[in-house]
């Protein structure tokens, strides 16, 4: 289970290829020795699994995660390319604050940018979500994108828009600061919004 509370921003160092599966090579600012060969990181919200550890000379680590062929068809993970910035988080503790929402890191799908408007001090960005997700999001419910837990505003049909702070928009932070209109970003839905929705489908 992950929080939604993006602690590092990694950087993939080198994508291979084998039949249906890419081992993906990630530099991050993380302790190898913190790190257990078989732990979950969930990578621009994607949990995968840590296959190798390679500590490098200047403290940072590099880790090999592998991708599966349902994560690639699913996901944005089998487009990325080397030197892609992306959005980290370790699994959560026990006894670890929980600072955003509960997050699986198994993606439901994905979410596209329609539009980024800049508001002073804050940053709105409108998504569009598959019709089949769509009904899980709320106004002041919770979603996670590209792995971080945010905060929907305002929802209207398959459409949602979040407001981002300068913090959450720094490059040390997360990768949001780049994104644009068009891109495609990991979609989470809140697992309570599901849990409800089932069971009014059940009753």
């Amino acid at each position: 289970m992950f929080t939604g509370i993006i602690s590092d921003v990694g950087k993939v160092t080198a994508i291979e290829r084998r039949n249906d599966v890419n081992r993906i090579t990630i530099d991050s600012r993380y302790d190898a020795a913190t790190i257990d060969i078989g732990a979950s990181i969930a990578c621009a919200g994607v949990c995968l699994t840590v296959i190798s550890i390679d500590p490098q000379p200047n403290g940072r680590t590099r880790f090999d995660v592998e991708a599966a062929p349902e994560t690639l068809a699913l996901t944005e993970v089998g487009n990325w390319q080397a030197g892609e910035a992306i959005n980290l988080e370790r699994a959560l503790k026990l006894g670890d604050e929980l600072g955003g929402h509960m997050v699986s890191g198994h993606v439901d799908g994905l979410a596209t940018i329609v539009s980024r408007e800049e508001l002073g001090e804050t940053t709105r960005f409108v998504f569009e979500a598959p019709a089949s997700l769509a009904r899980f999001i709320a106004t002041k419910g919770s979603v996670a994108l590209d792995g971080t837990s945010l905060t929907v505003n305002w929802v209207e049909g398959n459409r949602f828009s979040v407001l981002l702070i300068p913090h959450t928009l720094s490059p040390d932070v997360t990768t949001w600061g780049a994104r644009k209109v068009d891109d495609r970003v990991h979609l989470e839905v809140d697992q309570m919004a599901r849990y409800v929705a089932r069971l009014t489908e059940a009753s």
